[in-house]
């Protein structure tokens, strides 16, 4: 079952089941996953499908932490459910040991010596944990092991 299926079916049961947040969560992102397969004129791949739900939690993510800003705690609440919401659809985040660990093979794998050779890792690293990881996070904490 792909993932594009899986949400079609899970949205038909949040409608059975008058769940109203989490019918409205899956049908913003299958409208995010049609208007791009219309702007693309093609069907999405699966890792393509993957991009767009990862870009919707994104934006949950980051209208949680306006409201939070704003003192809006009934929109904060509202965004995380959301947010818990599609990350069903997603793989497995990796935990910052996990990362860590990771960045620290890479640097010694590229040889990386320095802020000058950023790009060198975060080349290795970002496709590796597409999906998995944030890529602020792998940012960050490249950074923090390069300075």
């Amino acid at each position: 079952m792909t993932l594009k299926d899986k949400l079609l079916a899970n949205m038909k049961e949040a409608l059975k089941s008058k769940d109203s947040l989490r019918l409205n969560t899956i049908r913003s992102v299958i409208s995010a996953i049609k208007n791009q397969e219309i702007d693309l004129r093609r069907e999405l791949q699966e890792e393509e499908i993957l991009s767009v739900v990862t870009r919707e939690g994104k934006k949950r993510k980051e209208a949680s932490a306006l409201f939070k800003q704003g003192g809006r705690t009934d929109l904060v609440e509202k965004e995380d459910q959301e947010l818990a919401i599609l990350q069903d659809y997603l793989p497995e985040q990796v935990s910052e040991e996990e990362l860590r660990k990771r960045i620290q093979e890479v640097i010694a794998e590229t040889g990386a010596e320095g802020m000058k050779d950023f790009g060198k890792i975060m080349k290795v690293l970002v496709p590796e944990f597409k999906g998995k990881a944030d890529n602020s996070v792998i940012k960050d904490l490249a950074g923090e092991f390069l300075n």
